[in-house]
Order: C-alpha cells, then structure tokens, then sequence
C-alpha cells in the first residue's frame, strides 16, 4: 500500500501512564477502549510493540505519553512506523479537571484520558522529536554531573558537621570538598594525628596542595602547633576519625567523578554547533552553556515562541483573576532542573552583564525580594536567548543597551554610565 493512502487510514490513538514498573495502556480503536498492561522489561516492550505492528499492519500508530524523556520514550523512540507526542503534565491535568470535574484519578484512567488527549487535539499537536546525539548528551551530562554535584554537597555539609564536634580548627584550612582538607584527613584525622608530623613535613603537604606562600604555611602550621583538643574522649575520637575518613573516601571519589563529567562536556561542547551563541551569553561558563543547549535543543521548531520556553520551564508565572482579585504566582509544576538553570544563568548575567545588573538593582529598589528579581531577569534572558537561538546570533550587550536608550528605560539609571 502506498504511503499516502496508508496515511489517509484512521490512525490508532494510544495513551500510556508510566511508572517505574509497569505502565498502564489505553488503545483507542473505533471509539473503543482496550486496556492492557506492559512490564517496565525492554523484552515485553519489543513484544507489545511488534503486536500493535501485527495487529495494524497498514495504520498509522499514534502514541501519547506524559515524559519527554526516560526509559520508556527511548524505547518507543527505537520502533519503527510508530508516532511518538509527548503530553505536557499540565496540559492533561487541565483535560482531567474539565472530563473529571468531581476529581479522581487511577493509572488505567489517566492512560485513556492520554489516548483520548490524543485523538481530539492531534492536529493542534507536534510530533516529538528527539534532538541530535551531542545535544542528548549534553543534557544527561549536565543533569548527571548536578546530581553528583548535590551528592557532594551534602556529604560536604556532614563531614563539616561531624568536624565541629571533635576536629574544628581544620575547617580553616579550606572547603570540605578541596584536595588540601581531604587529603590532610585521610592522613590526620584527629588533632593528636596532626600535631605529630615535623614542621618541615607539613610545610612540604601544604606545598604539593597549592599553598606555596610561606607566610600562609606558618600562619597553619603555628595554628596546628598551638591548637587545643575540643575532647579528649577517645571513644568519640576514634569513632568520628573512621567516620570521617569514609566521608572523604567518598567526596574524592565524587571529585574524580565531577572532572571526568567536566572533560567528557568539554569534549562534547567543542563539538556542538550551538556552543558560540549561548557562549557569547555574559555569565555562561563552561556549565551553563551546556545546559542552556540542552533546554532549547536542536529543533528549531519546537518552541513557537519564547513564551512556550518560559511556561515549560516554569519561568513565566501563573496569574489567576476572580472578579476584582489578580495573584501571581510561582510556577511551580515544571522540569525543577530547566528552572534551575535559567535561574542559575540569572544570577551569573547580574555579575557580567551592566544591563542585568542595572535591572536587578531596579526591581531591589522598589522592594522585589532577591529571589524574585533573579526570577524576573532570567525571565528576560529567555527571551532574548530565544531570539539568539533562533536566528543563530550572538549577543551583544552594546545593541542591547543602546535599545534601553532608545526606549528610555528606567534601567538607565541604574547602570554605570547613564
């Protein structure tokens, strides 16, 4: 059968609510319902598919699910002859509330509401399109690297808290996460341990991590030779200090893990096509312009404008009116990571970017809280991002600026030479 008359066949509708074990299906057919149930097994999802291919050979194959990313959609994103939409979250609570005004809600449910989702507004709906290789390993990159990141973080923040119960006086000496503090831990735990080193040796340590002036090394080495023990409980010494030294195994292992995510962006950056215009971006460095890339992806189609960017990510607000009365609120149902790195880039733009810092010193001025004024530029960053990366320029902070003077912004008088 030729292609377009196989296209001008009824196409079957199906939605699928997923979860981590298994995932709910609903087949549309003919104005009827057919629920089924897939195990989370790359087997039984190849089995599903190769039935729905068998049972409508000739039809087109239309599938909704609520995910644009995850195990599931890289599946479906390796079959053949099958149409893949990604439903926004918020797009079907609001199907739901409108079908299911009374509430209630059940994975078979929502799996028919998906289909049904479907069939009614296709037309109005985008295919979902997968972006390129480097763009989809720029964003695991990026998303991965900031969870070993946080995993950092946090065991940071419990190796400073268990030094302060025994071992105070190295928290001077550098960040929880430096070589310097790490490495003297794993050879000196305690105050007892440390002290006993000549002072020769500890200059030497003290040099091979970075700290080659010699009035810096005598002021720690007099700082170590003169401490005086929190405790002298030995049993809480030697608990902590075996405690302590499993913190550390575990942060070096996470900062050899970070650089190894830093080399394998670097490597992968170089090579993007992409890379000078979110590069020219004042305030993007070596992790957030992978990031931005991976948040606007190859697909230049795939956002009409930037207000798609600015709702999907959870950028823009949410404004409610009833009668006389208007709230704004914080979007808070988006991608947490997306949101993150806009308001990240925000925060970076106000220290390089005279315009961006002109701006957050107005919005302080007429009492807007840190918080929401970062929130408000990243705002405007994602239009103009948008047009960059739509058009494939780079910024430019002169045409910007000279377009506040045209339009005789406020901001004027917030930056350095009005």
């Amino acid at each position: 059968m030729s292609q377009q008359s196989s296209s001008s066949l009824t196409p079957v509708f199906i939605g699928i609510d997923w979860a981590d074990r298994q995932h709910d299906v609903c087949i549309i057919d003919a104005g009827r319902s057919v629920f089924q149930v897939v195990k989370h097994d790359p087997s039984e999802i190849a089995d599903w598919l190769d039935q729905l291919r068998k049972k409508f050979p000739e039809r087109p194959i239309l599938i909704a699910l609520e995910q644009g990313r995850g195990g599931l959609i890289h599946a479906l994103q390796e079959a053949e002859g099958i149409v893949i939409y990604s439903i926004n979250p918020k797009q079907l609570a609001s199907f739901r509330d409108a079908i299911y005004p009374a509430g209630g809600k059940s994975d078979p449910k929502d799996a028919e509401l998906i289909a049904t989702f479907l069939r009614n507004h296709q037309q109005k709906l985008r295919p979902w399109q997968p972006d390129d290789a480097q763009t989809r390993k720029l964003a695991y990159l990026s998303e991965l690297r900031r969870k070993l990141v946080e995993e950092r973080k946090r065991l940071g923040l419990r190796l400073e808290g268990t030094l302060k119960n025994y071992f105070p006086l190295v928290l001077s000496f550098g960040k929880t996460i430096s070589s310097l503090l790490l490495e003297l831990l794993s050879k000196w735990p305690t105050l007892a341990e440390l002290k006993r080193p000549h002072p020769k040796t500890l200059r030497q340590f003290l040099e091979e991590h970075g700290v080659r002036n010699e009035e810096q090394q005598t002021k720690i080495v007099t700082a170590i030779r003169s401490a005086k023990p929190l405790t002298t409980d030995k049993a809480l010494l030697e608990a902590h200090a075996l405690y302590v030294q499993s913190l550390v195994r575990q942060i070096q292992e996470l900062n050899r893990s970070v650089a190894q995510f830093d080399e394998q962006l670097k490597q992968t950056l170089a090579k993007h096509e992409d890379e000078p215009i979110f590069r020219s971006a004042p305030g993007a460095g070596d992790t957030l312009v992978p990031r931005l890339i991976a948040v606007f992806g190859t697909d230049r189609e795939r956002y009409q404008a930037a207000e798609d960017v600015q709702s999907y990510t959870g950028i823009a607000p949410i404004t409610k009116k009833s009668g006389q009365s208007r709230v704004v609120l914080q979007r808070h149902a988006c991608p947490k990571f997306l949101k993150q790195t806009f308001q990240e880039f925000a925060e970076q733009a106000r220290r390089w970017s005279s315009w961006s810092k002109a701006f957050y010193d107005y919005k302080r001025s007429r009492g807007v809280k840190h918080q929401a004024a970062v929130r408000e530029l990243a705002f405007k960053w994602v239009r103009i991002l948008f047009r960059l990366w739509k058009s494939r320029t780079l910024y430019s902070e002169n045409v910007y600026i000279e377009q506040l003077r045209r339009k005789q912004s406020p901001l004027l008088a917030f930056l350095p030479n009005p």
